[in-house]
């Protein structure tokens, strides 16, 4: 029998029905049995997903033009932190790293790259891939798990708590800093809600069962404030560890930017009736038939909702830009060099033909181009500045300096 359905039952036969968002929780980061913790195969094209930075070096590449880019506009600060969520294998940091040390030497004389990842796994290959970089002192763990726990307060009700550890988390008050998280919002736990109140796992003779309880005040204020309550027979998201999460993160910078790129949507779509009920469950490139199924063992995911995002970050102060497309942010920072960056190592035609291919994925709509979204927020500086980024103005010049 699956062992981490064992661990799940045990915890509801101890405590009754557990939130959805536990579930998940369990599923995906329980510290042996949970999908990103128990191996680090699930990346790639032979595992359950990929992603951009699985496509080819260019994505990394285009995001350290990008970052570069930042760093001047905050007035090339002698250092800066650029902190990554959910940094997976190692490849992304690897790319940008590599590339900037290479491109942009004084960027990367002033970068510290931090690294957070909870996963014994993960952290053993990112060790790996960035060994040089560890051992120069340019990449380095920051303490705190990333991931939120959602307990239960009381009969029926649910509260987004830290994790052991995670208050440890925060950057130095007087650091320049540039946070960035590649598809890891929706991997957030999410709470299910619908018209029979908030989504609850049963378990019963080896299945699991789903149970309704009365909302709590978080998940009624979440609905209320993005008008989204559910018709009948209809199932929506309320990402309160993803919105927690970005509390911490919008608090922390001072000076700097937000930068997170992931599928998902705005209040406007969702409205509009798109949208709703986007759980999924994923293995081997294909939508599982349920999320529990075989826990541990596929990914469960939720669509983001980049306007909740937006609002949590601009609580604190920062001023979040445009929503723009991964290919109108990608071809912007590409535009000014007409993409040397992905073909300058290129040797023979059939080298180029290839990377022409691999780049077209990552920005074509066929791709990953329009399925992904990206949101940038800024600190501490005029927004007039950040929002002159080349990510964020496609076929319009730039207003910074080169």
């Amino acid at each position: 029998m699956n062992p981490l359905r064992q661990k799940i039952e045990r915890e509801i036969r101890e405590r009754g029905p557990i939130p959805f968002s536990r579930y998940m929780e369990l599923c995906l980061y329980d510290p042996e049995l949970g999908y990103y913790s128990r191996n680090a195969q699930q990346f790639g094209k032979a595992g359950d997903f990929y992603t951009s930075s699985d496509v080819h070096a260019v994505f990394g590449r285009l995001l350290a033009r990008q970052f570069d880019e930042m760093w001047r506009a905050l007035g090339s600060p002698e250092r800066i932190e650029l902190v990554e969520l959910g940094p997976g294998r190692g490849l992304f940091a690897q790319d940008v790293l590599g590339w900037s040390e290479k491109k942009f030497p004084d960027f990367f004389r002033a970068l510290r790259y931090l690294l957070i990842e909870s996963s014994p796994a993960l952290r053993e290959r990112i060790k790996a891939t960035l060994a040089d970089h560890f051992k120069a002192g340019k990449a380095a763990w920051i303490s705190g798990d990333e991931i939120p726990r959602v307990e239960e307060t009381g009969k029926g009700t649910t509260s987004v708590v830290p994790n052991k550890g995670q208050e440890e988390w925060a950057l130095a008050p007087e650091a320049d800093a540039i946070v960035f998280a590649n598809e890891f919002f929706d991997a957030l736990p999410v709470e299910i809600l619908s018209a029979q109140g908030s989504l609850r796992i049963d378990a019963h003779n080896g299945r699991f069962l789903e149970t309704w309880a009365h909302p709590s005040p978080e998940e009624l204020e979440f609905l209320d404030r993005h008008s989204i309550h559910p018709n009948p027979d209809e199932r929506v998201e309320a990402p309160l560890a993803a919105q927690q999460f970005m509390d911490r993160v919008s608090s922390s910078i001072h000076h700097g930017f937000f930068v997170a790129i992931d599928y998902g949507y705005t209040r406007e779509e969702q409205l509009a009736g798109r949208h709703r009920g986007t759980l999924k469950a994923l293995r081997q490139h294909s939508i599982s038939a349920s999320p529990y199924e075989a826990p541990g063992e596929q990914d469960i995911t939720a669509d983001v909702n980049f306007t909740a995002l937006a609002a949590a970050a601009e609580k604190h102060g920062m001023q979040a830009h445009k929503l723009v497309t991964q290919s109108q942010f990608l071809l912007g920072i590409g535009e000014a060099n007409q993409f040397a960056d992905a073909f300058e190592e290129c040797r023979v035609p059939q080298e180029r033909a290839k990377v022409a291919l691999q780049l077209k994925h990552l920005v074509t709509p066929a791709g990953m181009g329009e399925s992904f979204q990206v949101l940038i927020a800024s600190k501490g500086m005029e927004k007039e500045k950040a929002a002159g980024l080349s990510g964020l103005n496609f076929g319009h010049k730039p207003t910074l300096s080169p």
